[in-house]
């Protein structure tokens, strides 16, 4: 594997573009009839070249938002899927609070729960989109390529998701400018309750650093 020169600097408009165009990739697979593409077993088709829709929300394998492992377990309903990953951390922290305080979140969790699906009443078809997963500024970055700066992201915790969760983070601790914002949303604009979806998103991310 090449190892990257890589720098910081990567949160710009360039970087914004392209993950809306990530965010997009599977929408367009679909077919344009609206039926579904996607083989049986939901792993890439033929000789392993070809890559098709996927229909369900989760992963073929787990993986880590930092070192907390994620249940991907495939869902056909993305409010399911994410409910079942707040609750997760919820118990985790019931489990592992080392002391810490955490009443307040078990008692609000149940009222949480019954208020998700007035959340989602400006995005009820969420389709799913292959994200990042953990995408900070600590994960971006920027290489040269013929004298030009380049973005790059690593250290993912990908699964098939709503779009709208990987600009959680991203605006928790810095490091993304205006620019990438506004780029991103050129090609993916917010949707009616979004702010209210963007804090219950981030919500998983202040359980993940309690």
């Amino acid at each position: 594997m090449e190892a990257l020169d890589m720098k910081g600097g990567a949160a710009g408009a360039q970087l914004g573009s392209q993950l809306a165009d990530l965010h997009l990739h599977n929408l367009k697979l679909r077919d344009p009839t609206g039926a579904s593409r996607m083989s049986a077993s939901s792993e890439e088709a033929g000789d392993g070249t070809d890559i098709v829709y996927e229909k369900r929300f989760g992963f073929s394998v787990p993986t880590c938002c930092g070192f907390i492992p994620q249940d991907n377990e495939w869902c056909d309903d993305w409010q399911v899927f994410f409910a079942r990953k707040l609750d997760f951390q919820i118990k985790k922290l019931q489990t592992e609070s080392s002391g810490r305080s955490v009443g307040e979140a078990v008692e609000l969790w149940p009222q949480l729960q019954r208020e998700v699906p007035r959340l989602f009443e400006g995005a009820s078809d969420v389709t799913p989109s292959l994200l990042h997963g953990d995408l900070w500024g600590g994960n971006a970055a920027t290489v040269q390529e013929h004298g030009a700066s380049i973005p790059v992201v690593f250290d993912p915790a990908s699964f098939y998701g709503h779009h709208e969760y990987d600009l959680a983070i991203a605006a928790m601790f810095g490091g993304f400018s205006k620019e990438f914002f506004s780029s991103y949303f050129e090609k993916l604009p917010k949707a009616a309750g979004w702010e209210s979806r963007h804090q219950l998103y981030q919500l998983f991310h202040y359980l993940n650093h309690w």
